[in-house]
């Protein structure tokens, strides 16, 4: 309760009010309530059956997730087993303390999460989600059916992958690093391909943000055998494109992206693209944007990069990828300082690094290939000096 209420920055009174606000009942007064609640904090005492609906609502969660019944004691369980009959064994098996009620509410949640990623507030969509994976997680103490243990598994999986990304788009590179590991183990345990791919990927876009391309081919490759059929095969096959392009081997390029189209041919449309985890089609324009860039592919790397802009803009002007629509700029600005028109190169580069909501790894890495370009063609440019400076903020945030 305490880690809930200080993630919301909330006092102990705002705690009782959140109570009120979302209790049908007549409560106690405010100074009842807040009593109460130090007492629960301290562990003095528990909340009962009346109370931990209330509490669970003030922190818009679900009672089972936010109270989750104590862990049996083993060796209990396995003393009054012995002598059990198969039918009573298998209902022991299909027993549990959550219903299929809370865990759907959990799947939404979950998906909810995933596809707020683009556009959230990096250090809100990192509370909320850390906050739910200790309750997804919290539910594994509890009695699940075999079936309702991996589904648990596969949330959790899902969510330490949203969690892990946000920390590397802050730029925590061992905290990020940590939860993917942890997410790769939750898909592995659950014998999930999909969240063992994007564990996977994930590994290979901190190696090439970082410069260790061969590093980012190594984990694609030992991924894809795995993951050539799935979604984040597309992703996988596109990293490997990134890093081969930087490495100057326009061959292999060619075959990773062939391979990526050939993926998302065989693949059924999404019906959520907003999902940071759901591989839209037209986000294979973003892709070999990228690719084109590094290869000098200049004219087919612009009309990518207007692709990608309207693609991720909504019929009323509003930015739905502003990431992807950061790096679309940054591929303007070096192809306009390629075309020697430095002006315009600034102006593209300096509005991507002003967006709001960014992946600063991902970020600092484009921007800085933008800048030697600058600096290769403009080295003394007072326009380029500015440019710099920019850079320079952006990395000491």
């Amino acid at each position: 309760m305490r880690a809930e209420r200080d993630a919301r920055g909330w006092s102990q009174a705002d705690a009782v009010r959140a109570m009120r606000g979302k209790s049908s009942h007549n409560l106690p007064t405010d100074s009842t309530l807040l009593r109460n609640w130090r007492r629960w904090e301290s562990g003095e005492s528990r909340p009962d059956d009346f109370y931990a609906p209330i509490i669970a609502a003030a922190f818009d969660t679900v009672t089972a997730a936010f109270f989750p019944k104590s862990r049996p004691n083993r060796d209990d369980e396995m003393l009054s087993a012995t002598g059990m009959d198969t039918l009573e064994f298998i209902g022991r098996l299909r027993m549990s303390d959550v219903s299929a009620a809370t865990l759907d509410a959990i799947h939404i949640t979950a998906d909810r999460l995933c596809s707020e990623y683009p556009c959230t507030d990096p250090h809100e969509l990192h509370a909320e989600g850390t906050a739910w994976l200790r309750r997804i997680t919290s539910l594994l103490d509890g009695r699940l059916t075999l079936a309702q243990h991996r589904e648990v598994l596969v949330l959790a999986g899902w969510v330490a992958l949203l969690v892990g990304c946000v920390d590397y788009d802050l730029g925590w590179r061992t905290s990020a690093e940590a939860t993917r590991r942890a997410a790769l183990s939750l898909g592995q345990e659950a014998d999930h391909a999909e969240i063992i791919g994007w564990g996977a990927e994930m590994a290979a876009w901190f190696a090439l943000t970082q410069g260790n391309y061969r590093g980012a081919i190594d984990a694609v490759d030992c991924a894809l055998p795995g993951a050539g059929a799935l979604g984040v095969g597309v992703q996988l096959s596109a990293q490997r494109a990134k890093a081969w392009a930087r490495i100057g081997d326009r061959r292999e390029v060619e075959s990773a992206l062939a391979q990526g189209r050939s993926i998302l041919d065989k693949l059924h449309h999404p019906t959520n693209l907003d999902n940071h985890f759901v591989v839209d089609p037209q986000k294979f324009d973003f892709y070999a944007m990228d690719c084109c860039r590094v290869a000098g592919d200049d004219r087919l790397a612009e009309s990518y990069a207007w692709q990608v802009i309207r693609n991720s803009t909504a019929p009323d002007g509003t930015i739905r990828k502003p990431m992807r629509v950061s790096e679309a700029h940054l591929t303007l600005a070096v192809v306009a300082v390629r075309d020697r028109n430095l002006e315009l190169a600034v102006d593209e580069g300096i509005q991507a690094l002003t967006g709001k909501r960014r992946s600063l790894p991902s970020l600092m890495w484009i921007a800085s290939e933008a800048a030697r370009e600058m600096i290769e063609r403009f080295p003394g440019d007072p326009r380029t000096r500015t440019y710099l400076d920019q850079l320079r903020t952006l990395a000491a945030s």
